[in-house]
Formats: C-alpha cells, sequence, structure tokens
C-alpha cells in the first residue's frame, strides 16, 4: 500500500485527481503538496483538506512521488530534486515531453511511470494512458492500478505515443467544452429550462458519440438533413489539424 503522495506542483491537474481519489474513496494516508504558488497549494487542499504543503524535496521523499509541472519547468525542478528520491519509491511524470531516461537519470531511479490524464478523472471518467518502466514489479503496478482505477481508464501504451495522447485526450476536452457550453446557453435563451437545457445537451453529445463510433462515421455523418455549420465544418476541420499537427511537433521537437 502507498501511505504517502508527494505532488510536485499543485496546479490544475493536481486537483483533478485529487478530487477523482477523493470521489472515489481512495484511501491515502498523507498528500504532501509542494509549489511555489501557494494559491495552487490553497486550492488543492479545499479538494483534499488534509494535504499539507512542503519543500519541494520532502515531497520527493513520499512513496508515490508524483511530477506535474510544466515541461519548461522539468530541467530546473529536475536538478532541484536530485538524490532526494527514496530507491524503493516510484515515480510517476504526468509530463509529457520529458522522457522516461531523462527522468531515470536526473532522479537516480529507474521505477517510473508516466501518464497523461485528462479532465474528466475528477469524476471517475478519465482517459489516462499510462506507461510503465519495466523496473516496477507486478505489485507495483497492482498498487497503482489500485489508486488509478479512481480516476477511470488507464490503457498501458508505448511510451513513444504519449505526446500523442498529450494532444488527443489529455487537451481534446478543451476542443468540445467551448461548444458544448454555447448549446446549453442557446437552449435556455431559446426558452428551455435549465435542467432540461444540461438534460438535452449531455444525452446528445454522449449519444452522438457513441452512434459515430458504433456505426460507419460516413454514414453517421449524413443522417441528419439539416446542417446549420455545414459551410464552416471544413474551414474548422483544417483549423483543428493544423493547430493540432503543430502541437505534437511542439511536444516531440
Amino acid at each position: 500500500m502507498i501511505r504517502s503522495v508527494g505532488f510536485i506542483g499543485s496546479g490544475r491537474v493536481v486537483r483533478i485527481l485529487l478530487d477523482g481519489w477523493r470521489r472515489g474513496g481512495c484511501k491515502v494516508e498523507e498528500v504532501r503538496l509542494a509549489d511555489q504558488d501557494s494559491a495552487a497549494v490553497d486550492a488543492a487542499r479545499r479538494v483534499w483538506p488534509s494535504a499539507h504543503a512542503v519543500a519541494a524535496r520532502h515531497a520527493a521523499e513520499a512513496q508515490l512521488v508524483v511530477l506535474a509541472v510544466h515541461p519548461p519547468a522539468m530541467a530546473d525542478v529536475l536538478t532541484s530534486l536530485a538524490g532526494a528520491v527514496h530507491p524503493h519509491a516510484i515515480v510517476l511524470s504526468l509530463v509529457p515531453k520529458v522522457p522516461s531516461r531523462v527522468l531515470s537519470q536526473a532522479l537516480g531511479t529507474e521505477r517510473i511511470v508516466r501518464m497523461i490524464p485528462n479532465a474528466p478523472s475528477a469524476i471517475g471518467k478519465g482517459f489516462n494512458p499510462v506507461w510503465f518502466s519495466s523496473a516496477l514489479t507486478p505489485d507495483d503496478r497492482a498498487t497503482l492500478e489500485n489508486l488509478f482505477r479512481a480516476w477511470g481508464e488507464f490503457p498501458e501504451v508505448p511510451e513513444a505515443s504519449l505526446e500523442a495522447y498529450a494532444v488527443i485526450s489529455g487537451m481534446g476536452p478543451t476542443y468540445l467544452w467551448f461548444q458544448y457550453r454555447v448549446l446549453y446557453e442557446l437552449a435556455q435563451e431559446f426558452g428551455l429550462p435549465a435542467e432540461l437545457a444540461a438534460r438535452a445537451v449531455r444525452s446528445t453529445v454522449t449519444g452522438a458519440v457513441d452512434l459515430l463510433f458504433d456505426r460507419n462515421m460516413d454514414q453517421v455523418m449524413d443522417l441528419v438533413p439539416v446542417r446549420p455549420l455545414a459551410q464552416d465544418e471544413a474551414p474548422w476541420a483544417e483549423t483543428l489539424r493544423q493547430r493540432l499537427r503543430g502541437m505534437l511537433a511542439k511536444l516531440r521537437g
């Protein structure tokens, strides 16, 4: 059992994961939060009140050390943590772009796991691709899987594919949420009560996705004769392709 978890970084993704643990009833005795931004720590503690703020090297002495900082900050973070990670600890990196070989060299351990979490993990419906180092034992993996399960799905994938998942599933909700919010706001503007507006959008979105992947996609997209945004689909699709290809190139670069 992992009794202590140290988060290096305490921003949005940490709040998402702590919320998932809280909702899933996970029992973690000690949560340590290390972040130079005290407001970020305070926000994380509102999700997990028993967590306490610590220095980064103290967080790195936990049984599970979670790296949750932005990629540009990783070089400095890894330098500051040199020698702090216990040989039996597990390091879970949520950071794209920084490969396991770099983490291992900097932290002096092969016990590395990398994951690309996404926001629905907060309610146990995440899609969180994970890569495990061969240095982890079956017991290590089973222990981690008990923690990961509260967040949703965690398919095991090749490490080389993690940056692609960062673009598709990690950032994916942001490409869609604003559109769903507009539908919800318009539904109320058009006179629908808020509760039914929410149900209409939620059911339409989830049903549409299920149908799209259950049948031939081209046929599904031709099922509804009236498409008010038809003239905007091609340029928006091209913008999406260009932006996301550029983002993946940046992460892999």
